[in-house]
């Protein structure tokens, strides 16, 4: 999926616009509720820790979300602020246990290959004034 389809579903599924988040290569968007000063090498770091699929422990686990506000899923994970996005055509059968594994399948490849394509630093995202 290209990035620009991947931000433009991103926005529509976090709930809070302004939030600060960073996007990988695969469709796993890391959330970093405390922003420090450099959002690629922060989210790089956790998703380094919590990204990678290791069998027998929590990272294999896995939840799927059907979202209202965009067509696709998104894949929760053993880390609240790490989610993984995955698109409508990207699965066969589109049954929870189909559309995890792909999404963990996803998160993993982001873990070990750790390609940030997009960050938004949500503290400078323009308010609406009323």
């Amino acid at each position: 999926m290209e990035t620009s389809a991947l931000v433009d579903a991103w926005r529509r599924l976090l709930i809070n616009p302004h939030a600060t988040w960073v996007l990988f290569e695969h469709g796993t968007c890391v959330v970093l509720t405390e922003p420090g000063e450099d959002l690629r090498a922060q989210a790089v770091e956790l998703l380094r820790e919590y990204g990678p699929v290791r069998a027998g422990t929590p990272a294999g686990d896995y939840g799927v979300v059907h979202p209202d506000t965009t067509e696709g899923w998104v894949v929760t994970g053993h880390h609240p602020d790490i989610l993984t996005y995955v698109p409508p055509g990207a699965v066969a059968e589109e049954s929870d246990f189909a559309i995890g594994a792909q999404g963990r399948s996803q998160r993993h490849r982001d873990g070990t290959e750790l390609r940030v394509v997009y960050a938004q630093d949500g503290r400078t995202v323009p308010t609406e004034e009323t």
